[in-house]
Protein backbone atom coordinates (compact mmCIF):
# COMPACT_ATOMS: atom_id res chain seq x y z
CA UNK A 1 0.00 0.00 0.00
CA UNK A 2 2.84 2.37 1.13
CA UNK A 3 4.19 1.24 -1.89
CA UNK A 4 1.66 2.62 -4.20
CA UNK A 5 0.94 5.26 -2.16
CA UNK A 6 4.60 6.74 -2.89
CA UNK A 7 3.96 5.82 -6.42
CA UNK A 8 0.93 8.18 -6.52
CA UNK A 9 2.43 10.89 -5.21
CA UNK A 10 5.54 10.25 -7.62
CA UNK A 11 3.26 10.61 -10.62
CA UNK A 12 1.59 13.36 -9.13
CA UNK A 13 4.45 15.48 -8.56
CA UNK A 14 5.59 15.10 -12.18
CA UNK A 15 2.36 16.04 -13.62
CA UNK A 16 1.64 18.87 -11.21
CA UNK A 17 4.35 20.56 -13.00
CA UNK A 18 1.96 20.04 -16.27
CA UNK A 19 -0.75 21.80 -13.81
CA UNK A 20 1.51 24.71 -13.30
CA UNK A 21 0.65 25.28 -16.87
CA UNK A 22 -2.50 24.51 -17.61
CA UNK A 23 -2.85 27.33 -14.59
CA UNK A 24 -0.56 29.96 -16.57
CA UNK A 25 -3.37 29.20 -19.39
CA UNK A 26 -6.57 28.98 -17.49
CA UNK A 27 -6.18 30.94 -14.36
CA UNK A 28 -4.08 33.69 -15.03
CA UNK A 29 -4.49 34.65 -18.69
CA UNK A 30 -8.05 33.35 -18.86
CA UNK A 31 -7.49 31.58 -22.47
CA UNK A 32 -8.61 28.34 -23.15
CA UNK A 33 -5.72 26.04 -24.79
CA UNK A 34 -6.42 22.77 -25.30
CA UNK A 35 -2.92 22.19 -26.75
CA UNK A 36 -2.10 20.59 -24.22
CA UNK A 37 -2.83 16.73 -25.00
CA UNK A 38 -0.47 16.84 -28.09
CA UNK A 39 2.39 19.06 -26.51
CA UNK A 40 3.04 16.77 -23.18
CA UNK A 41 3.19 13.99 -25.64
CA UNK A 42 5.42 16.19 -27.90
CA UNK A 43 7.60 16.94 -25.21
CA UNK A 44 7.59 13.07 -24.39
CA UNK A 45 8.73 11.92 -27.48
CA UNK A 46 11.42 14.87 -28.18
CA UNK A 47 13.49 13.54 -24.91
CA UNK A 48 12.70 9.99 -25.68
CA UNK A 49 14.58 9.85 -29.22
CA UNK A 50 17.23 12.33 -27.78
CA UNK A 51 18.26 10.75 -24.99
CA UNK A 52 18.59 7.50 -27.31
CA UNK A 53 20.44 9.55 -29.28
CA UNK A 54 23.32 9.82 -26.84
CA UNK A 55 22.03 13.72 -26.09
CA UNK A 56 22.18 14.09 -22.12
CA UNK A 57 19.64 13.25 -20.52
CA UNK A 58 19.01 16.75 -18.47
CA UNK A 59 20.12 18.54 -22.13
CA UNK A 60 17.17 16.26 -23.56
CA UNK A 61 14.58 17.89 -20.99
CA UNK A 62 15.74 21.26 -21.68
CA UNK A 63 15.06 20.50 -25.96
CA UNK A 64 11.72 18.73 -24.81
CA UNK A 65 10.80 21.73 -22.67
CA UNK A 66 11.77 23.84 -25.91
CA UNK A 67 9.02 21.89 -28.35
CA UNK A 68 6.32 21.78 -25.75
CA UNK A 69 6.76 25.74 -26.01
CA UNK A 70 7.14 25.90 -29.46
CA UNK A 71 3.68 23.95 -29.75
CA UNK A 72 2.18 26.60 -27.92
CA UNK A 73 3.95 29.39 -29.93
CA UNK A 74 2.32 27.88 -33.00
CA UNK A 75 -1.41 28.16 -31.07
CA UNK A 76 -0.60 31.43 -29.73
CA UNK A 77 0.37 32.55 -33.21
CA UNK A 78 -3.07 30.92 -34.51
CA UNK A 79 -4.61 32.57 -32.04
CA UNK A 80 -3.76 36.05 -31.89
CA UNK A 81 -1.82 36.75 -35.74
CA UNK A 82 -4.91 34.45 -37.38
CA UNK A 83 -7.45 35.70 -34.74
CA UNK A 84 -8.65 32.46 -34.93
CA UNK A 85 -10.38 31.46 -31.39
CA UNK A 86 -7.93 30.08 -28.49
CA UNK A 87 -10.08 27.10 -27.98
CA UNK A 88 -10.26 26.46 -31.74
CA UNK A 89 -6.85 26.88 -32.21
CA UNK A 90 -5.52 24.36 -29.56
CA UNK A 91 -7.73 21.67 -31.08
CA UNK A 92 -5.96 22.66 -34.38
CA UNK A 93 -2.60 22.37 -33.16
CA UNK A 94 -3.43 18.93 -31.00
CA UNK A 95 -4.74 17.66 -34.01
CA UNK A 96 -1.72 18.03 -35.97
CA UNK A 97 0.59 17.14 -33.83
CA UNK A 98 -0.43 13.29 -33.61
CA UNK A 99 1.16 13.02 -36.69
CA UNK A 100 4.59 15.13 -36.29
CA UNK A 101 5.18 12.81 -32.86
CA UNK A 102 4.38 9.62 -34.73
CA UNK A 103 7.05 10.81 -37.08
CA UNK A 104 9.20 12.27 -34.10
CA UNK A 105 8.95 8.48 -32.42
CA UNK A 106 9.96 7.01 -35.94
CA UNK A 107 6.45 6.58 -36.82
CA UNK A 108 6.03 3.74 -34.02
CA UNK A 109 3.63 4.30 -31.37
CA UNK A 110 5.63 3.92 -28.54
CA UNK A 111 9.78 3.78 -27.78
CA UNK A 112 11.15 2.37 -24.49
CA UNK A 113 13.82 4.16 -22.52
CA UNK A 114 14.48 1.57 -19.92
CA UNK A 115 17.87 1.15 -21.34
CA UNK A 116 19.52 4.50 -20.97
CA UNK A 117 20.86 6.52 -18.08
CA UNK A 118 18.33 8.98 -17.21
CA UNK A 119 18.48 11.79 -14.25
CA UNK A 120 16.25 9.12 -12.28
CA UNK A 121 18.44 6.44 -12.50
CA UNK A 122 21.15 8.96 -11.93
CA UNK A 123 19.11 9.78 -8.27
CA UNK A 124 18.58 6.36 -7.99
CA UNK A 125 22.33 5.26 -8.09
CA UNK A 126 23.67 8.07 -5.84
CA UNK A 127 20.75 7.82 -2.91
CA UNK A 128 19.80 4.51 -3.54
CA UNK A 129 16.58 5.22 -3.40
CA UNK A 130 14.10 3.44 -5.73
CA UNK A 131 13.34 4.46 -9.09
CA UNK A 132 9.89 5.57 -8.11
CA UNK A 133 10.93 7.32 -5.17
CA UNK A 134 13.91 8.97 -7.16
CA UNK A 135 11.03 10.13 -9.64
CA UNK A 136 9.31 12.09 -6.99
CA UNK A 137 12.52 13.36 -5.62
CA UNK A 138 13.25 14.68 -9.12
CA UNK A 139 9.36 15.59 -9.73
CA UNK A 140 9.39 17.60 -6.14
CA UNK A 141 12.51 19.37 -6.65
CA UNK A 142 11.23 20.98 -10.55
CA UNK A 143 7.86 21.49 -9.28
CA UNK A 144 9.65 24.06 -6.19
CA UNK A 145 11.70 25.12 -8.95
CA UNK A 146 8.80 25.87 -11.35
CA UNK A 147 7.12 27.89 -8.25
CA UNK A 148 9.69 29.93 -7.64
CA UNK A 149 10.49 30.82 -10.98
CA UNK A 150 6.55 31.76 -11.68
CA UNK A 151 5.97 33.39 -8.31
CA UNK A 152 9.20 35.70 -9.06
CA UNK A 153 8.05 36.39 -12.48
CA UNK A 154 4.38 37.14 -11.52
CA UNK A 155 5.60 39.54 -9.26
CA UNK A 156 7.45 41.61 -12.11
CA UNK A 157 6.24 44.54 -14.06
CA UNK A 158 5.89 42.01 -16.78
CA UNK A 159 4.19 39.57 -14.65
CA UNK A 160 1.54 41.95 -13.57
CA UNK A 161 0.54 42.86 -17.41
CA UNK A 162 0.02 38.92 -17.70
CA UNK A 163 -2.35 39.48 -14.45
CA UNK A 164 -3.95 42.00 -16.23
CA UNK A 165 -4.49 40.19 -19.73
CA UNK A 166 -6.18 38.23 -17.82
CA UNK A 167 -8.37 39.99 -15.52
CA UNK A 168 -9.31 42.80 -18.00
CA UNK A 169 -7.96 43.15 -21.44
CA UNK A 170 -9.73 46.16 -22.60
CA UNK A 171 -8.28 48.32 -19.62
CA UNK A 172 -4.96 47.03 -20.18
CA UNK A 173 -4.95 47.22 -23.51
CA UNK A 174 -6.07 50.89 -23.72
CA UNK A 175 -3.01 51.49 -20.75
CA UNK A 176 -1.10 50.94 -23.93
CA UNK A 177 0.14 47.20 -23.79
CA UNK A 178 0.25 44.14 -26.36
CA UNK A 179 -2.11 41.55 -25.40
CA UNK A 180 -1.63 40.01 -28.39
CA UNK A 181 2.56 39.25 -27.38
CA UNK A 182 1.57 38.84 -23.85
CA UNK A 183 -1.14 35.97 -25.05
CA UNK A 184 1.46 34.56 -27.23
CA UNK A 185 4.29 34.69 -24.45
CA UNK A 186 1.77 33.15 -21.73
CA UNK A 187 0.59 30.19 -23.94
CA UNK A 188 4.08 29.13 -25.13
CA UNK A 189 5.27 29.16 -20.98
CA UNK A 190 2.55 27.37 -20.51
CA UNK A 191 3.76 24.21 -23.14
CA UNK A 192 7.02 24.57 -21.91
CA UNK A 193 6.50 23.53 -18.59
CA UNK A 194 3.55 20.88 -20.13
CA UNK A 195 6.56 19.51 -22.57
CA UNK A 196 8.64 19.13 -19.52
CA UNK A 197 6.24 17.37 -17.96
CA UNK A 198 6.04 15.03 -19.85
CA UNK A 199 9.71 14.18 -20.99
CA UNK A 200 10.07 13.66 -16.73
CA UNK A 201 6.85 11.39 -17.48
CA UNK A 202 9.31 9.41 -19.87
CA UNK A 203 11.99 8.91 -17.21
CA UNK A 204 9.34 7.91 -14.52
CA UNK A 205 7.35 5.32 -16.98
CA UNK A 206 10.43 4.25 -19.03
CA UNK A 207 8.48 4.58 -22.55
CA UNK A 208 7.08 7.40 -24.84
CA UNK A 209 3.88 7.05 -26.02
CA UNK A 210 2.03 8.71 -28.46
CA UNK A 211 -0.96 8.79 -26.63
CA UNK A 212 0.92 9.19 -23.34
CA UNK A 213 -1.06 13.12 -23.33
CA UNK A 214 -4.98 11.84 -23.75
CA UNK A 215 -7.03 13.32 -21.01
CA UNK A 216 -4.34 15.83 -19.95
CA UNK A 217 -6.08 18.67 -19.72
CA UNK A 218 -8.38 17.08 -17.66
CA UNK A 219 -6.16 16.31 -15.22
CA UNK A 220 -4.97 19.69 -15.04
CA UNK A 221 -8.43 21.07 -14.49
CA UNK A 222 -9.14 18.56 -11.82
CA UNK A 223 -6.44 19.38 -9.95
CA UNK A 224 -7.04 23.16 -10.06
CA UNK A 225 -10.50 22.93 -8.44
CA UNK A 226 -9.16 20.14 -5.89
CA UNK A 227 -6.51 22.68 -5.09
CA UNK A 228 -8.76 25.36 -4.70
CA UNK A 229 -11.06 23.58 -2.51
CA UNK A 230 -8.56 23.11 0.08
CA UNK A 231 -6.60 26.78 -0.01
CA UNK A 232 -9.24 28.94 -1.34
CA UNK A 233 -9.19 31.60 1.34
CA UNK A 234 -5.47 32.84 0.29
CA UNK A 235 -5.58 35.08 -2.53
CA UNK A 236 -1.29 34.84 -2.62
CA UNK A 237 0.03 33.10 -6.33
CA UNK A 238 2.59 30.89 -4.43
CA UNK A 239 -0.08 29.54 -2.37
CA UNK A 240 -2.05 29.38 -5.73
CA UNK A 241 0.64 27.65 -7.46
CA UNK A 242 1.37 25.20 -4.98
CA UNK A 243 -2.10 24.20 -4.69
CA UNK A 244 -2.17 23.21 -7.97
CA UNK A 245 0.38 20.72 -7.97
CA UNK A 246 -1.49 19.82 -4.55
CA UNK A 247 -3.90 19.35 -5.81
CA UNK A 248 -2.51 16.67 -8.63
CA UNK A 249 -1.41 14.51 -6.19
CA UNK A 250 -4.16 14.46 -4.47
CA UNK A 251 -6.04 13.50 -8.00
CA UNK A 252 -3.09 10.63 -8.20
CA UNK A 253 -3.54 9.51 -4.42
CA UNK A 254 -7.30 9.43 -5.40
CA UNK A 255 -6.64 7.15 -8.34
CA UNK A 256 -4.54 4.96 -6.42
CA UNK A 257 -6.70 3.81 -3.44
CA UNK A 258 -10.01 3.19 -5.78
CA UNK A 259 -7.90 0.63 -7.63
CA UNK A 260 -6.58 -0.39 -4.66
CA UNK A 261 -10.09 -1.24 -3.68
CA UNK A 262 -10.68 -3.73 -7.18
CA UNK A 263 -11.11 -1.58 -10.08
CA UNK A 264 -9.21 -2.21 -13.00
CA UNK A 265 -6.71 -0.61 -15.02
CA UNK A 266 -8.99 -0.48 -17.64
CA UNK A 267 -11.53 1.45 -15.72
CA UNK A 268 -9.03 4.65 -15.45
CA UNK A 269 -10.88 6.40 -17.94
CA UNK A 270 -13.98 6.20 -15.93
CA UNK A 271 -12.53 6.45 -12.21
CA UNK A 272 -10.52 9.94 -13.66
CA UNK A 273 -13.80 11.11 -15.78
CA UNK A 274 -15.55 10.16 -12.22
CA UNK A 275 -13.17 11.92 -10.21
CA UNK A 276 -12.86 15.24 -12.26
CA UNK A 277 -17.09 15.37 -12.37
CA UNK A 278 -16.92 15.48 -8.51
CA UNK A 279 -14.15 18.22 -8.32
CA UNK A 280 -16.15 20.46 -10.84
CA UNK A 281 -19.10 19.94 -8.63
CA UNK A 282 -18.02 20.09 -5.27
CA UNK A 283 -17.73 24.23 -5.10
CA UNK A 284 -21.38 24.43 -6.32
CA UNK A 285 -22.75 21.88 -4.16
CA UNK A 286 -20.68 23.48 -1.07
CA UNK A 287 -22.14 26.98 -2.30
CA UNK A 288 -25.81 25.15 -1.98
CA UNK A 289 -25.09 23.57 1.27
CA UNK A 290 -24.17 27.11 2.74
CA UNK A 291 -27.04 28.74 1.34
CA UNK A 292 -29.54 26.21 2.73
CA UNK A 293 -27.64 26.43 5.94
CA UNK A 294 -28.34 30.04 6.19
CA UNK A 295 -31.87 29.30 5.15
CA UNK A 296 -32.44 27.18 7.58
CA UNK A 297 -30.88 29.24 10.57
CA UNK A 298 -32.47 32.58 9.39
CA UNK A 299 -35.34 33.63 12.11
CA UNK A 300 -38.04 33.75 10.24
CA UNK A 301 -40.77 34.88 12.62
CA UNK A 302 -38.40 37.55 13.57
CA UNK A 303 -38.40 38.43 9.92
CA UNK A 304 -41.72 38.48 9.64
CA UNK A 305 -42.89 40.36 12.55
CA UNK A 306 -40.08 42.77 11.65
CA UNK A 307 -41.93 43.62 8.67
CA UNK A 308 -44.72 43.96 10.23
CA UNK A 309 -43.89 46.38 12.28
CA UNK A 310 -42.11 48.17 9.03
CA UNK A 311 -45.52 48.35 6.95
CA UNK A 312 -47.42 49.50 10.41
CA UNK A 313 -44.90 52.61 10.71
CA UNK A 314 -44.69 53.15 6.30
CA UNK A 315 -48.80 53.38 7.34
CA UNK A 316 -48.54 55.91 9.90
CA UNK A 317 -45.99 58.02 8.21
CA UNK A 318 -48.07 58.19 4.73
CA UNK A 319 -51.23 59.75 7.16
CA UNK A 320 -49.09 61.87 8.47
CA UNK A 321 -48.16 63.25 5.22
CA UNK A 322 -51.77 63.07 4.22
CA UNK A 323 -52.96 65.06 7.56
CA UNK A 324 -50.36 67.89 7.05
CA UNK A 325 -49.99 68.16 3.35
CA UNK A 326 -52.83 66.95 1.98
CA UNK A 327 -51.41 63.96 -0.07
CA UNK A 328 -49.58 60.89 0.49
CA UNK A 329 -46.36 60.15 -0.02
CA UNK A 330 -46.14 59.36 -3.74
CA UNK A 331 -48.55 62.02 -4.42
Amino acid sequence: MLGSLLGAIGQGVIWGVMVLGVFITYKILNVSDLTVDGSFATGGAVFAIAALSGVDSTLALLLAMCAGGLCGFVTGLLHTKCKIPAILAGILTQLGLYSINLRILGDKANVSVAQISTNISFISKVTGLTHSRSGMVLGIFISIVCIIILYTLLGTEFGASIRATGNNEKMIRALGVNTDNIKLFGITLSNMLIGLSGAMLVEMNKYADVGMGKGAIVYGLASIVIGEVFFRRFSNYAVKLFSSVFGCILFFIIRAIVIRLGLKANDMQLISAIIVVIALAMPIFKENMAIRNISKNFNWDKYRKDKDVDEIAEEKMDRTYITEIGGGKNA
